[in-house]
């Protein structure tokens, strides 16, 4: 909870959090360890970089968040630091694999947990499925984020298949420059929206 971290302590932590300000983000949402939407976020963080752009990367794999409880979650550290660095972020990337039509649990545990943090944020999204048929399946998770707090959703997602991949490669030509493309949106975008 926020009362177990001391008022220096808590400062302290919102200053080191501010360093991170400028850079995009791009999360990685997936919890497998062959994850094919991991290494589109990759792909997306060499673009940002290859833009010159400053990129912290934040992994769930690396970094496991409690599951939402609606309650006294929202108080520990691990939710505070990533609810930071959501917030603090100049656009974000949002990877993900798709599940059942959906996206996992993870990538809507992460947005239960953090919240406002993504207010006015702008967000791109990277997925990774199974088969066509899923295409649309991002479509609740970025009517929620527009919904719920004002992000402006970049709409030319990219969405990949198994044929995009082989092995733990991506491969398809098509998909690494719709990457590409996306960072560059993200980044113009952004930039755009913190000057107006």
């Amino acid at each position: 909870m926020l009362d177990s971290l001391n008022f220096t302590e808590l400062t302290l932590h919102i200053i080191l959090s501010r360093r991170h300000h400028m850079q995009r983000l791009v999360i990685s949402s997936s919890l497998d360890p062959d994850s094919r939407s991991r290494l589109m976020a990759r792909h997306a963080v060499a673009a940002l970089e290859e833009l010159g752009q400053p990129v912290d990367w934040l992994d769930l794999q690396e970094t496991p968040l409690p599951m939402c409880d609606g309650s006294t979650v929202y108080g520990t550290s691990e939710v505070i630091q990533v609810a930071d660095r959501v917030r603090t972020a100049q656009g974000i990337i949002l990877a993900a694999p798709v599940y059942n039509f959906d996206v996992n649990a993870a990538a809507k545990n992460l947005i239960e947990l953090t919240g406002r943090a993504w207010q006015d944020q702008v967000v791109g999204f990277l997925l990774a499925a199974g088969g066509q048929s899923s295409y649309m399946s991002i479509m609740s998770l970025a009517n929620s984020l527009m919904l719920d707090f004002r992000c402006l959703i970049l709409p030319k997602f990219v969405y990949a298949t198994g044929q995009s991949f082989k092995g733990d490669q991506l491969t398809d030509s098509m998909t690494v420059s719709r990457i590409t493309e996306l960072a560059e949106s993200l980044a113009n975008v952004a930039d755009a929206v913190l000057k107006a």
